[in-house]
């Protein structure tokens, strides 16, 4: 097998592969891609490769229309990075309210000055803001990271709303009862004093930091975004912090149009900038990618459906195909007599199957509507 990396992994990532692997930055014909944020768009993929898999979250730096049609499963690491950001959310939350680094960039003007210190408590009322404690943070998107932060903001007292209409029950029973869930996100806008969000960039979520949202906020609001940068309309944001409507923005993602600005506080993408993060990413990925590889089995997959099948048999195949009664009752027939692990994803469908005796690749390809067979 070949691994093609598109970025630095983690050796404690790199070593779950076998042995025998090649790895490299220069393969060719390779059977999968590790990366964290290079842009796979327009690279050609070649007919060898059965997945990619990304040691992060998000994956808008991979074509999953194409990957899904070529029958390429993309592997992402939900929640590995998850501390990482969290940590980072709640300094976000702290420097939003205190104008720390107002403070520290004011304090470097004191550089040699005798009188220093005299000047600091004639002008520190400068830089006064409020306790988060008693305060009520409005949480949007209640994952790994979203959960973890709303039951951290409670735990220091603060009240706490979470708004997620698709929050799994393994997410739900992590957070702390403390924390409120509401179904109307207007309710977290018109009672929140900090907001923070934590969804995906979809054509849903894109500008939920917009002019129309903003509108119905507490005057002297503070946002955080540590998701994605598209949540946000630069100008929108720029305009309420004009206005005093937000008293502060706390972004991961400083924009040209952001940084700098009064009111900004922007940090360079540092939400899983951690030594623990990046290993954690690395080792998920490549244990993911490894075991499709060698059994076929699917987890933490963006496009393809989770499945996995307990290895017992020597002959083991996985199919991929689209979902329409037609092509389900040739699949099937051809499959008889097999153990078989099926899913469905949209309009995908995976199944992982092995028996004694072998399988006729060619025949099965050959069926309307198949996307792909892989022999493991």
């Amino acid at each position: 097998m070949k691994i093609k990396l598109y970025n630095k992994i983690a050796k404690c990532g790199l070593d779950r592969f076998p042995a025998s692997y090649e790895i490299g930055e220069q393969l060719e014909n390779e059977d999968g891609i590790a990366l964290r944020s290079a842009d796979l768009h327009g690279v050609e993929f070649p007919e060898s490769l059965k997945g990619i898999a990304r040691a992060g979250a998000g994956v808008n730096n991979i074509p999953l229309d194409v990957c899904t049609e070529k029958g390429i499963a993309v592997f992402n690491t939900p929640g590995a990075n998850a501390r990482a950001v969290v940590e980072l959310c709640l300094a976000g939350l702290l420097l939003s309210s205190r104008k720390v680094c107002d403070g520290v960039e004011w304090s470097k003007t004191l550089a040699g000055n005798p009188d220093a210190l005299k000047i600091v408590e004639k002008e520190k009322s400068r830089f006064v803001g409020p306790e988060i404690l008693g305060k009520t943070l409005g949480v949007i998107g209640l994952g790994a990271i979203g959960g973890a932060i709303a039951s951290a903001a409670a735990a220091l007292g603060m009240r706490v709303l979470g708004y997620d209409p698709y929050v799994s029950v393994d997410a739900a029973w992590s957070i702390a009862p403390e924390v409120e869930k509401t179904e109307d996100l207007d309710q977290i806008f018109a009672e929140a004093d900090y907001i923070t969000v934590h969804v995906p960039s979809l054509p849903s979520t894109r500008g939920i930091f917009g002019k129309a949202n903003i509108a119905k906020m507490k005057d002297g609001v503070r946002l955080l975004n540590l998701a994605r940068a598209d949540l946000a309309v630069d100008e929108d944001i720029l305009a309420g912090l004009e206005s005093g409507k937000i008293a502060a923005y706390f972004t991961d993602f400083p924009t040209g149009a952001l940084a700098g600005k009064p009111g900004v506080i922007a940090t360079p993408h540092l939400g899983a900038s951690t030594p623990e993060a990046e290993d954690n990413c690395a080792v998920m990925a490549c244990e993911q990618l490894a075991d499709y590889l060698e059994n076929g089995n699917i987890k933490n997959s963006v496009n393809m459906p989770a499945v996995r099948l307990g290895r017992a048999l020597p002959n083991r195949i996985g199919v991929f195909y689209r979902k329409d009664e037609k092509t389900e009752e040739a699949v099937q027939k051809l499959l008889f007599g097999a153990n078989l692990a099926k899913g469905v994803r949209g309009e995908t469908v995976y199944a992982l199957c092995e028996r004694d005796t072998a399988f006729d690749l060619d025949k099965i390809s050959a069926v309307g509507g198949v996307l792909r067979v892989i022999s493991y």
